[in-house]
């Protein structure tokens, strides 16, 4: 079992034993999404995969939370957010603007990317590094920025 994986199931061992039930029932969900993901590929995720499954589920809240301010449910913000603070607790430091950029930069100078065609090559470098730690979407539109500059 991976570092990360082991983590979250005592965390849920210990959220079980304080009874803490909001907390168990999203690590309960963090833990059905490893599994789901598991099971439908046949394979046990590392410690990268589990932060991809993290990751999605972040992406999934952040949406969930805009629709639900558009729709004025505060109650269901509030819910979408606590869930969003517990999930990101397992993911990696978020890198800072300034490291980002440097990243962007270098992976541009490597692939030699000078026009919007080489953002997929970019991406393709850049991925690996920053998964869990930044908004891929951010991440899109800085290299996008910085490319037809």
């Amino acid at each position: 079992m991976t570092g990360l994986k082991a983590q979250l199931q005592e965390a849920t061992k210990t959220a079980m034993k304080s009874q803490d039930k909001p907390l168990l029932n999203v690590l309960r969900l963090i833990n059905a999404a490893i599994k789901q993901r598991e099971v439908d590929e046949r394979i046990t995720l590392d410690d990268a995969q589990v932060i991809a499954v993290l990751d999605k589920m972040t992406k999934q809240r952040r949406e969930s939370i805009s629709q639900y301010q558009t729709a004025g449910r505060k109650d269901l913000v509030d819910q979408e957010q606590f869930e969003l603070d517990v999930i990101q607790r397992y993911l990696p430091t978020p890198l800072t603007d300034d490291e980002l950029n440097v990243l962007i930069k270098k992976a541009i100078a490597e692939t030699k990317a000078a026009t919007m065609q080489d953002m997929g090559k970019v991406m393709g470098i850049l991925k690996p590094q920053v998964q869990g730690r930044t908004d891929m979407g951010s991440l899109s539109n800085k290299i996008k920025a910085l490319l037809s500059a």
